[in-house]
């Protein structure tokens, strides 16, 4: 993990026949994002009905900044699936900048511990 950053795992389970108007929200997800400054990295995977985001930011506040950002589309994805999972790793500082904000769709929140990076 570079230091300071924030990891973000969303879980989304499609709606009964949803899933091609929801593969076509993803593109709108990575435009947006594309303009972000501190992104680290944002990719989805399907898994049958499930869509998973992989995201990454420098900081807590970038992280807020995309919410910002992609607040409409998320708008369109949860209106078309559910939110099953939502995980936020990050440095114990960077989480307690969150939790104010993202408290209600309680996630789970995982503090940073060590690691290697190359």
């Amino acid at each position: 993990m570079i230091e300071g950053s924030v990891s973000v795992h969303p879980y989304f389970k499609v709606h009964p026949g949803k899933l091609e108007a929801a593969k076509a929200l993803l593109p709108e997800f990575v435009a947006k994002t594309a303009t972000e400054q501190k992104i680290i990295y944002y990719e989805f995977t399907i898994n049958d009905d499930e869509i998973f985001c992989r995201e990454a930011y420098a900081d807590a506040a970038a992280f807020l900044v995309h919410v910002a950002n992609v607040g409409a589309v998320l708008d369109k994805m949860l209106a078309i699936s559910t939110l099953t999972r939502l995980e936020i790793h990050g440095p114990a500082v960077e989480l307690e900048n969150l939790k104010g904000h993202l408290g209600g769709l309680k996630p789970s929140w995982f503090t940073y511990e060590c690691g290697l990076q190359r």
